[in-house]
């Protein structure tokens, strides 16, 4: 949605108190916790730039030979949040409580008492093959006195996952990009209409530069307008400005 700004006038500007290079400082040690891998390994999630998830929780219920199979789905973004997850949607009283997530290049997955590779493993591959990132998803199973088998386990987990899954509302997810612009107080005007126009987020303006009627203005945008943005920020202020990127 777009940003409503209202201009500051030259005689009633105030102080902030962050320079820009403590915003974007506040913005790289804020980042998301590791995500831990399968395999045990940490890192930080690779998928830079844009991502396609899930909008909202979804779920999928289905019955195979009297067992009930609840897929639910939800949207997360690190393995706090995946944890906390699991916890608000498990149910203590079913029999198994199966789940797997992908953040990135980073995963996990947990087959809670069903032989090996037949429930965590298969609801992992559907989140893959959905193409969607940030997602967890949570398999409950209630036993109905028939067994499955490896081959039936591993159907029906990713099976309900995978329907979980395609039935989900999905949106596009861009990351933001920390910017900054040192601008005369008189092209104020002119700057904050086209940062309106890019739909930029988290504006922040401080008057401690130390450079007599210059100001700072901090903000993000979408990662692949930053050029777009930074040229037309030059071609309608008609003068040389300084820009700071992270």
């Amino acid at each position: 949605m777009p940003v409503g700004i209202t201009t500051p006038g030259y005689r009633y500007c105030h102080k902030l108190n962050l320079r820009l290079s403590a915003t974007i400082s506040s913005v790289v040690t804020s980042k998301k916790p590791m995500i831990t891998s399968a395999s045990g390994s940490s890192s930080t999630p690779t998928n830079a730039g844009a991502y396609t998830t899930i909008k909202e929780t979804a779920t999928f219920e289905k019955e195979t030979k009297k067992s009930k199979f609840i897929a639910i789905a939800g949207p997360i973004s690190n393995e706090q949040s995946a944890q906390s997850f699991l916890n608000r949607v498990k149910d203590p009283r079913a029999t198994h409580n199966c789940w797997a997530y992908k953040v990135g290049d980073q995963y996990r997955s947990n087959d809670d008492g069903e032989p090996s590779g037949t429930a965590g493993k298969p609801i992992h591959s559907a989140i893959v093959s959905s193409g969607l990132d940030r997602v967890m998803v949570v398999v409950i199973r209630y036993f109905g006195g028939i067994k499955l088998g490896t081959g039936g386990l591993v159907r029906a987990y990713g099976g309900v996952a995978s329907e979980c899954l395609r039935n989900a509302p999905v949106c596009l997810v861009k990351s933001k990009v920390p910017m900054g612009v040192e601008v005369p107080f008189d092209l104020l005007g002119v700057l904050y209409h086209q940062l309106q126009s890019f739909q930029v987020e988290d504006i922040k303006q401080d008057y401690d530069t130390g450079k007599d009627g210059i100001t700072m203005v901090s903000f993000k945008v979408d990662f692949d307008r930053v050029e777009k943005l930074e040229e037309a920020i030059k071609a309608n202020c008609s003068r040389e400005l300084v820009f700071y990127k992270h």
